[in-house]
């Protein structure tokens, strides 16, 4: 099954994009599912929660943050079951819940990797605003970085000793069902974070061309780079007819011409440029939707195959003693870029966007020794630390 992420400026019509690619991919023998939030009738009519075939081929459904909360939450209080009864807790009922902030990011992810499971030829999932999302797809991998530090796997180990030491001490020790419960977030996070970033899942951002859409695409183009996330093609929409003898619709022809030529500039040629004309009015319905995507501007590429690495090292100890970590981050600037090393992990700024990896191992033994960036690649350095590198004779 392939995959498709569509996200984009507010107001840019990502939704619309979203359900003229799905409906593009669709037709006899394929079957292609879109996920969407939006209570809008974009396909002509409101959406259920449940795939409902909209056109041939063509499946949608609307994604329920509210009910998936409830889901997982009475859940994950009937797993927890006695230990909220060893603490004299009351149980909550599915119809006082009210979902909480971050449920919808959530659902989002579960509803992706449930429609791996589906059967589909392709899924297409309508995504948040371009900042929301960009954060929305770097939260598997900063969850599971959480629960490896609260919930250590090394400490699991220790399970069978638990009954004792709690005879000893006199006081219950952690339940296994909390390790069990980690363990399970872990492995669907897992799941969700390799389809994220699988060769055959695709990233379109949708933006109508235009000064305002420069600044938020320049800075989203390096916050996409810092979380390793590979943008398969940049949507411009709605774009006004060229040549108009109106003045005024000329010169707004000619500020998104120039838009354009900016974007392929910085996109192209890791990033295709694709335009969806203006219809003159706002897109309902099949109809539409296939005009839009009429002369193939929807229409899906191959993988491109495996992504280039997000990181290099560079061997330069014959030169100069050091090893140098490369790290490309097009769009950055010096100001905006900051680093700090804790333990064995790197702290990574890029204007709002942050980001904590793990060192590769030959480089946990050695100290950051300075950075630079030039030509959008981040270069650390690093020295051995004479204290953990063997000493040769």
């Amino acid at each position: 099954m392939r995959t498709v992420l569509v996200t984009g400026l507010g107001g840019a019509g990502r939704t619309t994009v979203a359900a003229a690619t799905a409906l593009a991919a669709a037709g006899p023998g394929r079957r292609a599912l879109l996920l969407t939030a939006d209570p809008g009738d974009v396909l002509g009519a409101p959406l259920a929660t449940d795939p409902t075939e909209i056109a041939e081929g063509l499946w949608a459904a609307r994604v329920d943050s509210g009910a998936a909360f409830r889901t997982e939450f009475l859940a994950l209080q009937e797993r927890g079951a006695a230990v909220l009864e060893l603490l004299g807790a009351n149980r909550l009922a599915g119809e006082e819940l009210t979902e909480l902030p971050g449920s919808p990011q959530f659902a989002l992810l579960r509803a992706l990797a449930d429609a791996r499971t589906g059967g589909w030829d392709l899924a297409v999932l309508d995504l948040p605003p371009l900042r929301e999302t960009i954060d929305l797809l770097a939260l598997p991998e900063q969850l599971r970085r959480y629960l490896r530090r609260l919930l250590p796997p090394e400490r699991q180990a220790a399970r069978a000793l638990r009954p004792v030491l709690a005879q000893l001490a006199g006081v219950p020790m952690p339940a296994q069902w909390l390790y069990e419960t980690a363990a399970r977030w872990d492995t669907e996070l897992a799941a969700v974070q390799d389809l994220i970033t699988a060769d055959d899942t695709a990233l379109r951002l949708v933006a109508e061309p235009g000064p305002a859409a420069a600044d938020a695409l320049r800075a989203a183009r390096t916050g996409l780079a810092l979380h390793g996330l590979r943008t398969e093609a940049l949507v411009a929409n709605r774009i006004l007819p060229r040549h108009s003898s109106d003045t005024w619709l000329a010169a707004l022809a000619a500020q998104q011409e120039k838009a354009l030529g900016e974007w392929s500039g910085d996109w192209v040629p890791r990033c295709q440029v694709r335009e969806i004309p203006h219809l003159g009015r706002d897109p309902r319905g099949p109809e539409d939707l296939a005009s839009l995507a009429a002369g193939g501007a929807l229409a899906l590429a191959a993988p491109s195959g495996p992504a280039e690495p997000w990181e290099r090292i560079t061997d330069r100890r014959a030169e100069d003693g050091t090893l140098s970590w490369s790290i490309r981050l097009p769009g950055a600037d010096k100001k905006s870029i900051g680093l700090v090393r804790r333990g064995d992990e790197l702290l990574l700024r890029a204007g709002p966007f942050r980001r904590i990896v793990p060192l590769p191992s030959v480089l946990r033994r050695c100290t950051v020794s300075g950075a630079a960036l030039a030509d959008a690649v981040l270069t650390v350095r690093f020295t051995p630390d004479p204290q953990l590198w063997p000493r040769t004779p």
